[in-house]
């Protein structure tokens, strides 16, 4: 299978379950919302060694937030409930609450919630408050700019993690561009996530290592560094010198397979990208099994 003559391999991504939750971070303009959401998202690339996995879904104007001010929707994601309770509790009250003019609001609908700014609340030391803002359940905190706003409780559902597609390129510029165009593309489909440095991993890893097992968890996929094509039974084709991987996490499968196309499409316009792959762990790693052609 090729698309605009770029060559789509016969393999598959393989993803897991991981909890997800949405959270809309608004601020009195667009820049200083993206300051708080960019704060609370940060040290968030891979569970294998940050607290959580997290990253900027959209932007939404200030006419569809329920306090009228300019706002970006960003996802946590963990491995389990108490997980995922201790990072909106650490993200939410030391990167969004200490923001200028931020305020934090549930964007996951859901019977299951974390009540977060009901814990939160009590940084008021008494002096918090409650309203209603658009039917939500809000506590207003004093700080010294004025109050923040956090809604109660914050929805969460199980969702995806580990979506991926590999490029390979010509060489490493080429890659670049191409996972930078992939990202684009990736961050006009609401309810994912790109989690590492600008969305693209340079850094590609395999489940457990070869040679220091008994402290790795994780270690270099060395079929897939272009230093070594010469030195191990290598899965990267002779012509190709810059290889770049995509990861995305999404509220559910569909959602990372409608981003996983959209990334894919985008990378093989990219004059000089060579091949699409994927990285998978023969179901080692989780169940979510999401084939390239498939998703055309």
């Amino acid at each position: 299978m090729e698309i605009n003559g770029v060559e789509i391999k016969d393999t598959y991504a393989e993803g897991f379950g991981i909890k997800v939750t949405r959270i809309l971070v608004t601020a009195a303009t667009e820049e200083l919302a993206k300051i708080a959401a960019t704060e609370a998202t940060g040290y968030g690339t891979s569970v294998i060694g940050c607290p959580a996995e997290a990253g900027i879904d959209c932007f939404v104007p200030a006419e569809n937030t329920p306090d009228g001010r300019p706002g970006y929707v960003i996802m946590i994601c963990q491995g389990g409930k108490k997980a995922l309770d201790h990072e909106l509790m650490e993200r939410i009250g030391m990167c969004i609450l200490t923001a200028p003019t931020a305020a934090a609001f549930n964007c996951l609908e859901s019977e299951d919630v974390l009540k977060t700014g009901n814990k939160l609340k009590f940084f008021g030391d008494g002096y918090e408050t409650e309203l209603e803002i658009d039917g939500r359940k809000i506590h207003s905190i004093p700080i010294m700019s004025g109050d923040f706003l956090v809604e109660s409780a914050f929805g969460y559902k199980d969702g995806v993690a580990g979506g991926n597609f590999f490029i390979l390129a010509k060489d490493q510029m080429t890659g670049v561009e191409a996972a930078q165009a992939a990202v684009a593309a990736i961050s006009e489909v609401e309810g994912v996530i790109t989690p590492f440095p600008g969305g693209m991993v340079a850094s590609g890893s395999k489940v457990g290592s070869n040679k220091y097992s008994k402290f790795l968890n994780a270690s270099t996929n060395e079929k897939m560094c272009v230093t070594l094509k010469d030195k191990v039974d290598s899965d990267i084709r002779d012509d190709a010198d810059g290889v770049f991987e995509i990861v995305i996490d999404g509220v559910d499968e569909e959602s990372v397979k409608a981003a996983m196309k959209a990334g894919i499409e985008a990378a093989c316009a990219v004059d000089g990208v060579l091949e699409i792959s994927a990285g998978n762990f023969d179901g080692k790693l989780g169940s979510a099994i999401m084939h390239l052609h498939e998703l055309f």
